[in-house]
């Protein structure tokens, strides 16, 4: 069951709820389903690791990418 993020149309509320397949979600505030999907933070990262400082002059896009290397 995945964590889904949501805004409420009706009221405004924001939420996080674990949503089944054949489940409708509803405001945990109003009990709306008038609900607008939010991207999760979780959902944009995929576990890719942020790249760490290059070593050589320490340019914050990561190893390589100043091309000293």
């Amino acid at each position: 069951m995945p964590i889904h993020e949501y805004a409420c149309q009706s009221c405004g509320n924001q939420f996080e709820t674990l949503v089944r397949s054949s489940e409708t979600p509803a405001c945990t505030s109003c009990g709306s389903t008038a609900l607008d999907k939010k991207l999760s933070v979780f959902a944009t990262q995929n576990g890719t690791p942020e790249p760490s400082a290059c070593g050589t002059c320490g340019d914050p896009r990561g190893p390589g990418a100043c091309r000293f290397n």
